[in-house]
């Protein structure tokens, strides 16, 4: 396919709905209950509810908003050391638009940027190191974020500050890595899915074989998707028809771009920049070991972390907000309590309001959802778990 309205052809997403409504009524277990595909990239979630691929999609197969949304996870108390160094005189900080409006416990970088912190919005890291070239007698700040997708470009920046000796940048590294999450997931006692729609822009950097783990040890077939809307429903076409088949495999609809192996010359730079941090404290998940990553020793003259005194507190979230259930999807963004209300994309309570991938800004965006219908959906649901032993045997973690 060459061009995009291939991608949003109605005829061919017409025939994939017939194919998936003929797969579904082939699957014993979607007679139970329904089967619960996680789509763990929060641009996926946009597709999904842009074009409405929910309503096309019969009643017995429901999606699950993973916490694919690296702006969303963000703790509240690493947005606290955001404004903190950004509130230091010395200092200009930039970072991505998305993060400017996420709420810490008094403020958001936008709040401190009027309150007269130099916060600039860039489009790319090289983009803070020129900021940096221009003004060297003044700290540059890039606020380093993201999952595998962005890494490398954070990397190479760091290495040609490195080379071209410009020392009066740094970086505040808050990316964090996709296979740890997903494995979190999996062994959360509250989830039970029947598969997943892999991420399409980290599979790019990382490859598809990363993710054998879930398909091998935790019995889960896994689609690696695109983000068209035929690229939803054919991914969701291959997941059932594995399940409909007992195969659980990694699969690639995004061949197009997504290989095997990845990008070695972009992991080549992560590696050589990043570490592992022994753990990381995601917003609704908790700590989750090996799921961030550090800059090195080696480049320490770049670690902001290393430079500057970072207050590093923890901060719980509102209790009001529930961003916590709604990342490991245990409730819809509408079943929270300040859905569109106290919280919405103009006066945001969480972060999944903020982000353009947060799946409660989808909702409330693109909401041509029927909510009594998924209401009941889920009440059955729970019915079904708590009175059928068999519920319990076809959705264990673990084979």
């Amino acid at each position: 396919m060459k061009y995009v309205d291939e991608f949003r052809d109605p005829h061919k997403a017409k025939t994939l709905e017939k194919e998936i409504r003929a797969l579904v009524s082939r699957i014993e277990r979607a007679r139970q209950r329904p089967l619960q595909i996680m789509e763990v990239c929060g641009g996926h979630t946009h597709t999904i509810f842009r074009y409405g691929i929910q309503q096309l999609l019969p009643d017995a197969v429901e999606f699950v908003h993973g916490p694919g949304c690296p702006v969303c996870v963000l703790p509240m108390g690493r947005v606290d050391d955001c404004v903190a160094l950004a509130e230091r005189p010395e200092v200009i900080f930039t970072t991505f638009g998305d993060a400017m409006r996420v709420p810490g416990s008094k403020k958001s970088l936008l709040k401190a940027k009027a309150d007269g912190a130099d916060v600039r919005m860039v489009y790319s890291p090289l983009d803070a190191l020129k900021i940096a070239q221009l003004n060297p007698d003044r700290e540059v700040i890039f606020f380093g974020l993201g999952f595998e997708t962005t890494m490398p470009s954070t990397a190479m920046t760091v290495l040609q500050a490195q080379a071209k000796k410009i020392h009066n940048f740094s970086l505040f590294c808050n990316h964090i890595t996709i296979i740890p999450t997903i494995k979190a997931i999996l062994d959360s006692p509250d989830l039970h899915l029947d598969g997943f729609l892999g991420p399409g822009h980290v599979s790019m950097v990382i490859g598809t074989r990363p993710y054998d783990f879930i398909a091998r040890h935790y019995r889960k077939p896994i689609t690696v998707a695109g983000f068209e809307p035929l690229d939803i429903l054919q991914s969701m076409w291959m997941v059932l028809r594995q399940i409909e088949e007992g195969r659980c495999e990694v699969e690639n609809q995004y061949g197009r771009v997504v290989t095997e192996d990845g990008n070695a010359q972009a992991l080549s730079a992560v590696t050589r920049v990043f570490e592992t941090r022994a753990f990381f404290e995601w917003r609704g998940l908790g700590s989750i070991d090996h799921s961030g990553v550090r800059v090195r020793e080696t480049f320490a003259a770049f670690d902001a972390e290393r430079k500057f005194d970072v207050p590093n507190l923890k901060i719980a979230d509102p209790k009001a907000c529930q961003c916590g259930e709604v990342l490991k999807g245990v409730i819809k963004p509408h079943q929270c309590k300040v859905f569109g209300t106290a919280c919405t994309p103009e006066s945001p309570l969480g972060s999944l309001m903020v982000s353009s991938e947060g799946a409660c800004a989808a909702y409330y965006n693109y909401g041509r959802i029927d909510t009594s219908r998924i209401d009941e959906r889920r009440a059955a649901r729970q019915s079904v778990k708590s009175t059928d032993p068999a519920y319990a045997l076809t959705t264990r973690g673990h084979s």
